[in-house]
């Protein structure tokens, strides 16, 4: 899941794009209201978190302006302030939720996912692949009813490849929808990822498999589990 972050506060927004990342989101930061904007109205961001007081452009004003452009990205904003008439402007003018500093930081990712889940609309909330079942809101994906553990960007990824089942998807285009802009590594980092995917998915004995699409990237074909020996 890709992750706007509009927050002045340097440490703030530091520690809590750290953790986000952590969690398995792609984060991306802006520090002023403008850039913030601009950025939310490129698209490609599946969550907005918002804070109230920015230079350039305020909370207020961006939630406003995305709304009256049609932009429906969930936004969760936050504000050091603490008041009620603060609470109802914020939901007022589009805002989806609203915490307010300080909050803990368990309680901002499961207000987060509780936004994706309400955010399902006009797709699956459940990407289903065969026995290969992934939940991106819970962040659990299960291999006939038994769960797999995955790390965040493994996770990302083969959310990634089981939104478009059977069809090639590049791997600059699962490294944009996986990594945030900030990463400057080598596009073959997804390599490393696979590989430990198909490790996974192989132990698990799921049905569906990741090939390789020569000069383009990954397919993730359902497959069929495999049989049981008989008796």
């Amino acid at each position: 899941m890709r992750l706007l972050m509009v927050e002045d506060e340097e440490s703030l927004a530091r520690s809590l794009g750290q953790g986000l990342r952590a969690e398995g989101y792609a984060v991306d930061v802006a520090s002023d209201g403008l850039t913030g904007l601009e950025m939310a109205r490129s698209g490609g961001y599946d969550l907005l978190v918002l804070d109230l007081m920015l230079p350039g452009l305020n909370g207020f004003r961006i939630c406003r302006r995305l709304r009256t452009e049609e932009n429906s990205v969930p936004i969760l904003m936050l504000t050091a302030k603490n008041g009620e008439y603060d609470e109802a402007e914020a939901l007022d003018c589009g805002a989806d939720d609203f915490l307010s500093k300080p909050f803990s930081f368990v309680v901002l990712t499961a207000r987060l996912r509780a936004l994706l889940r309400r955010g399902t609309a006009g797709r699956p909330a459940v990407l289903a692949v065969a026995d290969l079942r992934i939940d991106p809101a819970a962040r659990r994906c299960t291999v006939d009813g038994d769960e797999l553990r995955l790390t965040g960007k493994e996770f990302g990824v083969l959310e990634c490849l089981a939104r478009r089942p059977d069809q090639a998807v590049p791997k600059t285009e699962i490294l944009d929808a996986v990594w945030d802009s900030a990463f400057r590594g080598d596009v073959n980092i997804v390599e490393v990822y696979v590989a430990a995917l198909r490790r996974k998915l192989d132990r698990a004995g799921a049905g569906p498999r990741i090939d390789t699409v020569r000069g383009i990237g990954y397919r993730l074909t359902p497959g069929q589990r495999p049989a049981p020996d008989a008796d």
